[in-house]
């Protein structure tokens, strides 16, 4: 079988593992366990929210969501990392290569296009607080979520169909733990900017845009919350967001630096560095921080925990 004029057997090595066995054994306990955190952090949120009536609300519903598409993403590349720790042949085919980029792009992309939605939401219950009920209801939330997964795989698939539509060159080392837009583009032959630029478009429509659309809602939600008055009712409208622009400027701040600039900048133990914070530090840091500033979240995960705790009486 091959696609275009290469065999979807054709294999790819990565070259950013250690090679020291005491340095294998510490990445691999290290990555174990920061997975372990991720994991149980949002499966534990996933839980909460469908076990507590008051948080069947669109802001917890889209967090729920949030938390589901991390589980996902992670899962596309770090039980792969670790297999790959402990391997010697650390290969992955350009059948397997691709299928990882378009999940691991399009679920990255996903989260993008929910912390849009997850803006608005937040702009409607402060902005139209009356007609938020009538605004956000169920039907509209499931959609918003259903068209986030849609439009971040279907982006993803047509980036990931381009990039390996492009001439190869023949050594196949991937300077990465896994298959990512940037170190895959460096093994293109072609030395074409129209290439680089088409996948800086795509790029721009997975990030620029989500983002725009929450810098316009949050303007609209600053603006609204200066009229109110009260400083106690400033604070409790600003608290209700806060969380939300924490992870934002984390999910935006590494995907922007690894996706919106030229290839040429490409830099691979930096990038490697980077990819693990978006990888591993974001989807671990996004439970902490939505528990950490949320009383119900923290009041709704004690009681999930202590129904599935033996008493201490018993």
């Amino acid at each position: 079988m091959t696609w275009g004029n290469r065999s979807v057997l054709m294999e790819f090595v990565f070259l950013a593992y250690p090679s020291h066995t005491e340095l294998r054994v510490l990445a691999f306990l290290g990555v174990s366990l920061v997975y372990t955190f991720i994991i149980s952090g949002n499966v534990l949120i996933v839980v909460a929210i469908q076990a507590e009536a008051r948080l069947h609300t669109p802001m917890y519903y889209f967090l729920g969501s949030l938390s589901g598409v991390e589980i996902c993403y992670t899962a596309v590349v770090v039980p792969h990392i670790l297999a790959n720790i402990l391997l010697s042949e650390k290969t992955i085919t350009l059948l397997g290569c691709a299928t990882q980029m378009v999940f691991f792009i399009g679920l990255g992309s996903t989260d993008c296009f929910l912390l849009a939605v997850m803006a608005y939401d937040r702009y409607v219950a402060i902005c139209h607080p009356l007609r938020y009920p009538l605004i956000m209801t169920i039907t509209l939330c499931v959609r918003l979520v259903t068209l986030s997964v849609v439009i971040g795989l279907f982006l993803s698939l047509q980036l990931v169909a381009f990039i390996f539509s492009l001439p190869l060159c023949q050594a196949q080392g991937i300077e990465h733990f896994f298959c990512d837009v940037p170190p895959v583009m460096r093994l293109v032959c072609a030395n074409s900017h129209i290439h680089e630029q088409s996948v800086l478009v795509a790029a721009t429509l997975a990030i620029a845009v989500p983002f725009l659309l929450i810098a316009t809602s949050y303007a609209f939600i600053v603006a609204a919350v200066l009229k109110i008055r009260s400083a106690a009712g400033r604070h409790r409208a600003f608290s209700t967001c806060s969380s939300h622009v924490t992870v934002v400027l984390l999910q935006y701040g590494c995907c922007a630096f690894m996706y919106l600039r030229p290839n040429s900048s490409y830099h691979p133990k930096q990038d490697q560095f980077i990819s693990l914070v978006y990888t591993l530090g974001t989807p671990l840091l996004n439970p902490l921080i939505y528990t950490l500033r949320n009383n119900e979240m923290k009041r709704a995960i004690g009681r999930v925990l202590t129904r599935n705790c033996p008493s201490q009486n018993n």
